[in-house]
């Protein structure tokens, strides 16, 4: 009885292990909402976009770029790149889906609203310690800049 007990045993994580999902290296990843890719811009178009938009206005876009920096204590934020050296902060509905820390230099999808802000001192003192710079990076954070932002409701990595 005790032999067919471990026998049991052995076949059980046996045939456990094929019963994995296999997953596929290929597929792509959603975070946040998922979405169809019903209009993506181009990247020069989302530029013209952010640099002719008001503080107080917002557009809902669909565009591709290649993530720069995540937010190294728990992916709450990333900077994507712009056209012309130009950067976009993007922040996620509601804190409602982090971001993985190994996806710099990735193309990403994004789906959200886009914006312009003034950000404040402190706000980016925030950041840049949440990005890992140093008390001297910091400390020459002294004035209120125009930032291109973006809250986005759902991300698609794909791989």
């Amino acid at each position: 009885m005790k032999g067919f007990n471990i026998l049991l045993v052995f076949l059980f994580g046996f045939f456990s292990c094929f019963s994995q999902q296999n997953t596929n290296v290929n597929s792509s990843q959603f975070y946040g909402d998922e979405f169809e890719i019903t209009s993506l811009s181009d990247k020069k178009e989302v530029m013209k976009q952010f640099a002719a938009m008001p503080v107080s206005d917002s557009l809902n876009l669909q565009f591709k770029t290649k993530v720069k920096e995540v937010c190294k204590v728990k992916g709450c934020w990333m900077i994507v790149e712009l056209p012309e050296g130009n950067q976009a902060m993007v922040r996620f509905k509601d804190y409602g889906f982090f971001m993985p820390a190994d996806i710099l230099e990735k193309e990403v999808v994004l789906n959200g609203l886009a914006f312009v802000e003034e950000m404040s001192v402190d706000d980016q003192r925030h950041y840049a310690k949440d990005g890992g710079k140093t008390a001297q990076e910091i400390a020459q954070i002294t004035t209120p800049k125009r930032t291109y932002s973006f809250e986005a409701s759902g991300v698609l990595v794909p791989n």
